[in-house]
C-alpha cells in the first residue's frame, strides 16, 4: 500500500498563543512532526503568521523544514483574517494542483477553518486537525477525519497545572478520558456494525478507522495504551473481542467472541418476555419492552453486545428468527410476536 503524502498547514498564531496562554509553555513543533512521521510522508510544510511577533520561533521551524509564509503586518482581526484566507487559498490550490497529496493536516483550533475541511474532504482528501483542547472549537474536530490534541501528543511535556485553562468539554460521542468500560462498549458496538455490514473479515486498521469516523478525537493514549494493538489485547483479555494474527503482520482480524458475550441468552430472554406478553394481551409493542426485560434481568443492556439501540438488538433477533417484528400503523409502534 502506498504511503500517505501529507500537506501540513499551520495557523501559527493560533497554536503559539494557545500554548502560551492555555498551557503556560512555549510551542514546540517536534511532537507534531513525530506524529505525522508515523502517518506518512510530509511533502509540504507551511506556517502562516506575522513573524515579527514570533522572531524566536523562526529558527525552530526552519530547522524542521517548515516554510514560513509572511503575513504583512496589520492590526488585530485584519491580520488574523489575512492569515486565515491565505492558508485556505493555498490549501485548496494544492489540492487541485498536486493530486498526489492525499492528506491535509490543519494545525488550528479555529472554527473558521471548518468550511475548508469540508471542501478538502469533498475533494476526496483526508483531513487531520491538530489543536489545543482549551482553544479548539467544538465544531472543528467532528468535521475532520482525525483530530489530535496537542497536549496528548508524545513528547509534549506539560508544565504544572497551576494557572492552566481547563480543557473544553469532551465530544458527546466520546466517553470521559480513561473510562475503559465506556470505551469497550463503543469498540464492541462499532465492531458489531462492521461485522454486519462489511461482508468479510474486519481488520484492526479498519476498526480504528471506523472509530475515528465516529469520533475523530479518539486516541488510545487517553486510556493508557501506547498503541491501538495494545488496547485490543487488553480487550481480548477481558473477552470483549477476539484477535487472529494470521495474514497481515501487525493488523490482526478482530471479531466479537462467539461464546461468552451472553447474546444468545439475551435473545432467549427477549423471546420469553415476548411470549409472556403475547399470552397476557395478545400483542407486544416495542415501547416498554426493554423495561420488562430488565425486570427479569436488571443488568440487561443491548450495548453489552455491541448494539447501539434496543431496536437494533430486536432487529438482530428477528434476523435470527427468534421473534417477528412489524410496524403497526394503528398503534404507531413496532409489534413483536414469537418467531
Amino acid at each position: 500500500m502506498d504511503e500517505e503524502r501529507i500537506g501540513l498547514f499551520i495557523d501559527y498564531e493560533n497554536l503559539a498563543i494557545g500554548a502560551r496562554e492555555d498551557l503556560g509553555m512555549t510551542f514546540d513543533f517536534r511532537p507534531i512532526a513525530d506524529a505525522l512521521a508515523e502517518r506518512g510522508r510530509v511533502v509540504v510544510r507551511r506556517a502562516y503568521a506575522d513573524w515579527t511577533f514570533f522572531d524566536e520561533d523562526r529558527r525552530m521551524l526552519t530547522e524542521n523544514h517548515v516554510e514560513l509564509i509572511e503575513i504583512p503586518q496589520r492590526k488585530g482581526l485584519i491580520r488574523k483574517n489575512a492569515a486565515d484566507i491565505k492558508l485556505a487559498v493555498d490549501a485548496v490550490e494544492l489540492a487541485f494542483e498536486r493530486d498526489y497529496v492525499t492528506t491535509f493536516v490543519l494545525c488550528t483550533g479555529d472554527s473558521d477553518f471548518t468550511p475548508l475541511v469540508h471542501k478538502l474532504r469533498e475533494l476526496n482528501k483526508r483531513v487531520v486537525g491538530v489543536g489545543l483542547k482549551a482553544s479548539t472549537s467544538k465544531l472543528l474536530p467532528p468535521a475532520c477525519d482525525e483530530f489530535l490534541f496537542y497536549e496528548s501528543l508524545e513528547g509534549v511535556e506539560l508544565p504544572p497545572a497551576r494557572g492552566r485553562v481547563e480543557p473544553a468539554p469532551e465530544s458527546p460521542v466520546r466517553p470521559a478520558a480513561g473510562d475503559l468500560d465506556a470505551m469497550a462498549i463503543i469498540v464492541a458496538q462499532t465492531l458489531a456494525g462492521l461485522e454486519r455490514t462489511a461482508g468479510g473479515e474486519v481488520r484492526a486498521s479498519s476498526l480504528k478507522r471506523a472509530l475515528l469516523r465516529k469520533d475523530p478525537t479518539f486516541n488510545e493514549a487517553d486510556y493508557g495504551f501506547r498503541a491501538f494493538g495494545e488496547l485490543l489485547r487488553h480487550l481480548e483479555e477481558r473477552k470483549i473481542v477476539e484477535l487472529n494474527d494470521e495474514g497481515q503482520v501487525g493488523d490482526p482480524v478482530v471479531t466479537l467472541p462467539e461464546h461468552g458475550r451472553g447474546e444468545e441468552a439475551a435473545f432467549a430472554l427477549l423471546r420469553e418476555v415476548v411470549e409472556e406478553g403475547t399470552g397476557e394481551r395478545g400483542v407486544v409493542v416495542l415501547s416498554g419492552l426493554k423495561n420488562r426485560m430488565r425486570k427479569h434481568d436488571p443488568g440487561f443492556s443491548e450495548k453489552r453486545f455491541g448494539y447501539s439501540s434496543f431496536l437494533q438488538f430486536v432487529k438482530a433477533a428477528k434476523a435470527k428468527g427468534i421473534i417477528d417484528l412489524r410496524w403497526d400503523e394503528d398503534l404507531g409502534d413496532y409489534v413483536l410476536t414469537p418467531g
